[in-house]
């Protein structure tokens, strides 16, 4: 199965080409340069140096979020037209499991971290079972108090490109050797990503696939807070 991945959610651009177990390319880069811009060039790029051509693909598997309001949107934008266009299966895979996913061999929990201003987060918690990562604690939009409650007595392992803007915190409870060390695993890696949409089921509907932002955009959070809801009145909001 041809697999091609991508992670718009946060700053970084990865994206891979997978077919089966063997790794055909990929690109990172971490410095955003605007997505909507580079990230369908990047992807023709990648394409064609690894001798493939959009129809040869199998499967699209992208990262749904959380992450970054507009990221998630062109990257799961792209996907579902690419998907469609080219009439295969789509998959999204959590974009915090693709960081958790990247520290093999830990026996922690993983807790991958995105900022998500204010002293809140994005988060979760994984832990390798038989050599399957399994999410043990939901992905979830807290504040960095309320998740590191949630934590207290566990051994954990922090990863992430935004644990330093918390590490004075997590260190009033945890020890240094609960901070990822290594750099790399603190980035969204295209072939992880790849590799762990291999092992799960397609969407049933590619026109109802949405990004999963766990949060509500500050304009519609200011919006609801402004409207009084009455029992039985329908919201003024529709979903389309």
């Amino acid at each position: 199965m041809k697999i091609l991945s991508i992670d718009t959610s946060n700053q970084t651009l990865a994206i891979g080409v997978m077919d089966d177990q063997r790794v055909l390319g990929q690109i990172q880069t971490t410095i955003n340069k605007n997505h909507s811009v580079t990230l369908m060039p990047a992807v023709e790029l990648l394409v064609q140096k690894v001798g493939l051509k959009p129809k040869d693909f199998d499967r699209i598997v992208v990262a749904q979020g959380p992450g970054s309001y507009t990221g998630l949107r062109i990257g799961v934008t792209a996907a579902k037209t690419l998907a469609d266009t080219l009439k295969i299966e789509l998959v999204g895979i959590s974009s915090l499991k693709t960081i958790a996913a990247n520290c093999i061999g830990r026996s922690e929990w993983i807790v991958p971290i995105f900022n998500a201003r204010r002293q809140n987060v994005y988060a979760g918690a994984y832990e390798w079972q038989a050599g399957v990562l399994v999410n043990v604690l939901p992905d979830q939009h807290l504040s960095l108090e309320n998740l590191l409650e949630k934590l207290a007595g566990r051994a954990v392992y922090f990863v992430g490109e935004d644990v330093e803007v918390f590490r004075e915190a997590i260190l009033v409870d945890f020890p240094e050797t609960a901070i990822n060390q290594n750099p790399a695993w603190n980035y969204p890696n295209g072939i992880t990503l790849a590799a762990l949409g291999a092992k799960e089921q397609p969407v049933d509907n590619i026109h109802d696939f949405l990004p999963e932002y766990l949060k509500l955009v500050e304009a519609e959070e200011n919006w609801l807070a402004t409207q009084t809801q009455q029992a039985g009145v329908e919201s003024y909001v529709e979903k389309v």
